[in-house]
């Protein structure tokens, strides 16, 4: 079986073995989990595990998301070289109005498969690929063969195919959501919570140099979203292209399950609300991984690592419960309420305040710490440390 990382080829990879840690799936999730095992690595000088990622398609070769993230997270994972346009502004549509706000951080759009090279590369793993079909206990069965390991991390996203149950749509707490890429240009980045569009949900346009990423996303997985998207499309003068989206879960799930780690859209740890799941993803992806590499240095063994990982989600559970709730009001805003209440918002104080802490959910931060042992942490760290080159 051949595999591959950042567009090589790497052959005579030997899947008969038992690995230390198996990570299912090349996504943001997976491909941090595999980045930080490789920092504690080398600031712990550890011995080296036998580590592998398997996805079913390229690194990189699927995009699902709008591909928009704090900037301070993509420089923290050593991804700045991907940025490609940066806002400091959200400017928020209703059907009767816009309102502009000034951000405490900024958000950027970047280079998808880029990024993903980035990261591959960092995470010095060989990546094969596989699709995976199931699991018996300890050993992934994939249609190139079985792989064994002492540990497993499921990074395949909302459908958690490593759980006993695995979710199934539409009768499941998943939103729907679709996204074109059009060729265009723009300097605002923009949301529409606009019933005409969405009745349950909520409409963006994210420029990104030389293309408009412009979307549709309904909290009810029964609502169809490609004629919105469409429209919204046309509304902003250019024609639907290059389709991509899927299922975004909108519900905490459990974090551990019969020995396996869940990081990412498998664990639902994808936001409610604003279905902002990038940062998220490397925010658990590191957790996951500091939990992990303990036990590879002795520090640690299995079970508490997936004790520890758990506890470090629940401590989380609060900000998405909260989330949730304001997601499901939403929709049941009179529009000029809806209006008034995003106007009240607007001044800076206001904004400070409420994307502060927003923001301290999965700060960047975090990844600053030198601190090798998420447990050890809250939801912050030290912000005058600078991380460790990967």
């Amino acid at each position: 079986m051949a595999s591959s990382t950042n567009g090589k080829v790497l052959s005579g990879l030997d899947i008969d073995n038992e690995y230390d840690l198996l990570i299912c799936g090349a996504s943001f999730a997976g491909l941090a989990t595999a980045w930080e095992i490789t920092r504690n690595r080398r600031q712990a000088g550890s011995i080296e595990p036998r580590v592998l990622i398997i996805d079913r398609y390229g690194v990189g070769e699927r995009q699902t998301s709008a591909c928009a993230a704090p900037t301070e997270w993509l420089e923290v994972m050593g991804c700045e070289s991907t940025v490609r346009q940066t806002f400091d502004t959200l400017t928020v549509n209703t059907s009767l109005g816009a309102n502009t706000m000034r951000l405490p951080f900024s958000f950027s759009t970047f280079d998808y498969q880029m990024l993903c090279d980035t990261l591959a590369t960092a995470a010095e793993t060989p990546i094969e690929q596989a699709t995976v079909k199931g699991r018996t206990k300890n050993t992934v069965h994939t249609d190139k063969g079985d792989i064994s390991a002492k540990m497993i991390v499921d990074c395949l996203g909302w459908r958690g195919l490593l759980r006993q149950n695995p979710v199934q749509p539409p009768d499941a707490p998943l939103s729907r959501g679709l996204e074109v890429s059009p060729r265009g240009s723009g300097d605002k980045m923009e949301i529409w919570i606009d019933r005409s569009l969405a009745p349950s949900g909520y409409s963006w346009c994210f420029p990104a140099d030389d293309e408009l990423r412009i979307g549709v996303g309904s909290f009810d997985p029964y609502f169809h979203v490609r004629q919105p998207t469409q429209r919204l499309a046309r509304k902003l003068g250019v024609e639907a292209s290059k389709y991509q989206g899927g299922w975004i879960p909108h519900r905490f799930n459990r974090a551990t399950e019969d020995g396996i780690f869940f990081v990412g859209d498998s664990a639902g740890q994808c936001l409610p609300l604003t279905a902002e799941g990038i940062r998220t993803a490397f925010y658990f992806g590191l957790a996951c991984a500091r939990e992990i590499s303990a036990v590879f240095q002795g520090r640690s063994d299995v079970d508490a690592a997936l004790l520890r990982y758990q506890s470090f989600c629940d401590r989380h559970e609060h900000a998405w419960r909260w989330m949730y709730r304001v997601q499901r009001l939403i929709p049941r805003l009179h529009p000029w309420l809806m209006q008034s209440s995003i106007s009240a918002m607007t001044p800076e104080r206001f904004t400070r305040w409420a994307f502060g802490h927003y923001l301290n959910i999965a700060h960047p931060s975090y990844a600053w710490t030198a601190d090798t042992c998420s447990h050890a942490r809250g939801s912050t760290g030290d912000k005058e440390r600078t991380p460790a080159s990967v």
